[in-house]
């Protein structure tokens, strides 16, 4: 008995540049395995579209109108946990493909790349566990930050982390976060312990070089 094929990878392309979009579009919908269901111009859009046809795999611009690709990758993901997301970017600073990868995206692919990349990275992270990053990314610093800086500090020393970074006092950021002050205060000594480090300067450098906070 003959089997049955696949049914193709549906798509999401969300890009607020049309013709960047039309062009993708083409380059999917030639590959038999690939089949688009969707366009979105904005962040809003594309929450809409993607609550209804729960695609596989989404293709995100970092920055759109309403909300933008990190935040909505955060949100897509809460609603569809299944779906994966690609960035895609003109942006290749570590700021912002750490940010698309920390908010739970699959893969980040520069738009200076040729379109067949994205139909590369679209085959890997449906079928994959590991990131993509296209090849001018793929660097051992972009992967080593993105994939291993959750296991040095939890959640909330990121956040407090973060805060002290952006120049917040300890009384800023128990108000900010719902914390109290000395609960800052431990975990601003337990990241000074964890990164070896012994200022807030130096809390300050480390939180741009690793791309918590954009410079």
């Amino acid at each position: 008995m003959a089997q049955t094929a696949p049914a193709p990878i549906g798509l999401l392309l969300a890009d607020d540049h049309t013709m960047f979009r039309s062009a993708l579009r083409r380059v999917l919908e030639a590959e038999t395995d690939l089949r688009v269901i969707g366009e979105a111009g904005d962040g809003l859009s594309l929450m809409r579209q993607a609550a209804q046809v729960l695609p596989d795999v989404v293709c995100m611009d970092v920055r759109m109108p309403g909300i933008d690709g990190i935040e909505a990758t955060r949100q897509l993901l809460t609603l569809s946990p299944r779906t994966r997301v690609i960035g895609l970017s003109a942006l290749q600073d570590r700021y912002h493909v750490n940010a698309m990868l920390s908010a739970g995206a699959r893969g980040y692919v520069s738009k200076a790349d040729a379109l067949e990349e994205i139909v590369r990275a679209v085959r890997w992270v449906h079928s994959r566990t590991q990131p993509y990053l296209s090849p001018g990314l793929a660097s051992d610093w972009i992967a080593r930050t993105a994939l291993q800086r959750d296991s040095a500090l939890s959640r909330r020393e990121r956040e407090v982390l973060r805060c002290i970074a952006q120049g917040m006092t300890s009384a800023r950021i128990a108000r900010d976060l719902d914390i109290a002050i000395a609960t800052v205060e431990v975990h601003r000594r337990n990241l000074m312990r964890k990164l070896d480090l012994h200022s807030i300067a130096e809390l300050t450098k480390f939180a741009i070089r690793e791309g918590l906070i954009e410079p």
